[in-house]
């Protein structure tokens, strides 16, 4: 019943309360964005250095699959007789 008496000041209907969900305490260095400062993942967001992680393995993984892929040759048969119809 206490509660209720006080929701109804003035000073309960101006301010909000928000119990845990402040953000004023922040623990740590603060993090800034990739292109702030490029040269020290430490510092990154979290959201935006997975990003680019994932970025970068795709990137290696595509790369290396062209590079090591090997091209897939067509047999000679295939080759002469495509040969033979284009002339």
């Amino acid at each position: 019943m206490a509660r209720l008496a006080l929701a109804e000041t003035p000073a309960a209907r101006t301010f909000t309360r928000r119990g845990m969900a402040s953000g004023g305490d922040h623990h740590g260095p603060a993090k800034v964005n990739i292109w702030e400062d490029p040269l020290s993942p430490s510092k990154w967001k979290e959201e935006q250095f997975v990003l680019l992680s994932l970025a970068g393995w795709g990137l290696v993984i595509y790369g290396g699959s062209k590079a090591f892929g090997g091209k897939k040759e067509k047999p000679e048969s295939i080759q002469e007789g495509t040969a033979k119809a284009s002339h």
